[in-house]
């Protein structure tokens, strides 16, 4: 009896032994992948400083620069158990995989191009749903708050870049090109790219800085006021300096997602008022300074030329959403598997033609992703990530029920950077990963708060 009371005793010691090995180990699991998106993320910011200044002779090899970030993370889940289980990734990588043998065998034969393709969907598309798994809604505030501090430092240098030549250090542009990192804005000034490389990048992350300025008016006990307070005068003032109508109306769209959000949480009307009263005193501060004042103009200036060569801003919006998908049926006959996967990237470009200031398929994204991959696989391809945004949209709305609104603000940028970003550049392709995984891991409550306020039902995106 004492021998079999004592054989169970040492059965439960080394039952529960093990439990605490097995938090232990996945709590150092989970703790290295997270640093390892953080370091994804601040290669992204950098990326374009690296290869403009930093680095100028390595502008070429650091333009994968985040692929072994990112190829580190997924071997590492797997190995452990955490790679994300989803139908989007699993189907994505189907293609992908699939994509890769055609490109060889039937499309361009040229298997640097067909790799550097594939890529986007073998080792970065998986990162949105492993970013999710990993990430919760505390990470992604924190996150939040590391943005709002790098948004008044880069503020202060796209105004250095708006107001400087194009021959200065600050707009060289990449390898050290003396022509300069800026690109065609209106009366003599050029759209400042900031750190990055192209000034897409620049709207993207000031897009972001959008929704954590939003997120945080609506929520000012989570962050520091004066942070917050500077940050939202950088972006507001970044606005105008960038010269960009996409940013001007990813911001206002992120305002228009806050204000949709009160119908399902009503007691942030309040702090709503608030947050745009305080919205209207600084933009009436700023009016008074020359700079912004100047800016304005600029970006006027810039609305009215784009009208005359793209049409009204809402002919541009939905020429933006076609995404020229018919170019590559309309320019030439084409392939059943498409002309290889990686040959309508800019690098792709490059290797095939010793050019990289051609597109060889398609500008629009679902072009390229057709023309590339054929039709099947190409369309195939679209409708996962269109498919994944519309999830995320409805899950995000969902979370409005149990007073989240991060993720609904969040899909404000995310949706269209998932379904229809031109992956085929670097910094997209970057943010697109970035925004999309943050969205799906602000819908995770930290234990506690689900214990409060459980989720409501979902099939997991």
């Amino acid at each position: 009896m004492s021998t079999s009371l004592d054989n169970n005793i040492a059965v439960v010691g080394r039952n529960a032994a093990l439990n605490v090995e097995g938090r232990i180990n996945h709590a150092m699991v989970v703790a290295s992948l997270k640093k390892g998106i953080w370091v994804y993320f601040i290669l992204l910011i950098i990326e374009g400083a690296l290869r403009k200044w930093l680095f100028p002779s390595l502008a070429t090899p650091l333009l994968i620069v985040r692929d072994p970030v990112a190829i580190w993370l997924l071997v590492t889940a797997w190995r452990s158990g955490y790679l994300p289980s989803s139908n989007h990734f699993f189907a994505m990588v189907f293609i992908g995989s699939c994509a890769l043998f055609t490109a060889i065998l039937v499309g361009h034969h040229n298997l640097p191009v067909a790799v550097y393709g594939v890529r986007i969907l073998l080792f970065h598309f998986p990162l949105i749903f492993l970013i999710g798994k990993i990430f919760d809604k505390e990470d992604v505030i924190r996150l939040g708050t590391i943005v709002l501090w790098m948004a008044i430092p880069m503020f202060f240098l796209i105004a250095m870049q708006f107001y400087s030549p194009q021959s200065a250090f600050v707009n060289k542009g990449i390898g050290a090109d003396s022509q300069g990192g800026g690109f065609s804005g209106a009366l003599g000034y050029f759209r400042p790219p900031g750190t990055f490389s192209f000034t897409t990048g620049n709207t993207q992350f000031f897009s972001l800085v959008g929704v954590f300025v939003v997120y945080f008016w609506l929520n000012i006990e989570q962050v520091n006021r004066l942070l917050l307070i500077g940050a939202t005068i950088a972006l507001m003032a970044a606005i105008p300096i960038s010269i960009s109508r996409g940013l001007l109306i990813q911001t206002v769209l992120t305002g228009v997602f806050a204000l949709a959000s009160i119908s399902r949480t009503p007691k942030l009307l309040g702090r709503l008022l608030g947050a745009a009263i305080g919205l209207v005193i600084i933009v009436a501060l700023l009016s008074n300074l020359p700079f912004f004042r100047n800016a304005i103009e600029v970006l006027t200036s810039r609305f009215d030329t784009a009208s005359e060569s793209e049409g009204s801003i809402n002919n541009t919006i939905v020429n933006r959403i076609g995404a020229s998908i018919l170019e590559p049926f309309v320019n030439s006959e084409l392939p059943f598997f498409g002309f290889g996967i990686g040959m309508g990237t800019n690098a792709g470009a490059r290797l095939l033609i010793g050019r990289s200031d051609v597109f060889l398929i398609a500008e629009g994204e679902w072009g390229r992703m057709i023309g590339e991959m054929g039709a099947i696989f190409g369309i195939g391809a679209i409708l996962i990530r269109v498919h994944l945004s519309f999830k995320m949209l409805i899950q995000a709305y969902k979370r409005l029920k149990i007073n989240n609104m991060l993720p609904w603000l969040m899909v404000s940028v995310s949706f269209q950077a998932v379904a229809q970003g031109q992956w085929a550049q670097p910094t997209a392709l970057g943010f697109g990963v970035v925004m999309g995984g943050l969205t799906i891991a602000a819908m995770r409550l930290p234990s506690q708060e689900q214990q409060q306020s459980p989720a409501p039902p979902t099939a997991g995106v």
